[in-house]
């Protein structure tokens, strides 16, 4: 398996979406209920550099990006993440491939805090949170509805090594 992990692209939307709305059909993965219209709004405010897709052979296996967590300056090191592996692809390790990949550009990038807000009922990617340095430092209850039901979220973070020097 020869994978390659590199910044997403407009061209990748096709993709990128497919295996969005494959993890939006679970209802483990995100309160959202459809895909953005297109790449420039899912894209976002995210950060170009820490938006990534592992490929192999032309073939999206997953993606993660990186959102500032705040718009106010002294949590500009502070980011939400978002990851997500094609159906076909777990178990693999793409999730964790990305996710290591991602964690090393964005300390490059001067990130120092990540946070990911998961379902703890998707334990997949709880357990390779954890795997990859996140905790849990809290449980957000109710925190919003999905499909008419509200739904907790675990809020997972990952502090830099280097933070402090």
């Amino acid at each position: 398996m020869s994978i390659r992990i590199r910044e997403v692209t407009k061209n990748d939307w096709e993709q990128v979406k497919v295996i969005y709305e494959a993890g939006i059909a679970t209802g483990l993965a995100t309160f959202e209920t459809q895909s953005p219209a297109s790449f420039e709004l899912w894209l976002g405010n995210a950060n170009p550099s820490c938006s990534l897709v592992a490929e192999e052979d032309s073939f999206v296996l997953g993606w993660c990006k990186l959102t500032p967590a705040s718009s106010r300056k002294v949590y500009s090191g502070v980011g939400e993440l978002s990851i997500y592996v094609h159906p076909g692809a777990k178990g693999k390790g793409i999730g964790n491939l990305l996710l290591t990949n991602l964690i090393r550009k964005s300390e490059a990038e001067g990130f120092w805090t990540l946070e990911a807000k998961i379902f703890p009922d998707n334990e997949a990617s709880i357990q390779l949170h954890m795997k990859n340095g996140f905790r849990i430092v809290g449980i957000r209850e109710k925190i919003g509805k999905l499909n008419g039901i509200w739904k907790d979220n675990l809020l997972l973070e990952r502090r830099s090594q280097s933070i402090g020097e």
